[in-house]
């Protein structure tokens, strides 16, 4: 399958965008009128939660390692 470093690497690469996701969210919750980015918060949202799936999957398996 993956080896360790490939898993971490993706783990590193998930954590980032995480990050950059999460900076998104502040700043469209952060508008002045933060109902007109609903389907922005709603898709990066999404994404956070899909990535967390992602980051936890990637745990699971270098746990088995």
């Amino acid at each position: 399958m993956y080896d360790e470093a490939e898993l971490l690497e993706a783990k590193r690469q998930i954590d980032s965008t995480v990050h950059k996701i999460q900076e998104v969210v502040k700043t469209f919750e952060a508008k002045e009128q933060p109902e007109r980015y609903k389907s922005q918060l709603t898709l990066a949202k999404r994404r956070l939660k899909a990535f967390g799936i992602a980051t936890q999957l990637i745990d699971d398996q270098l746990a088995r390692k």
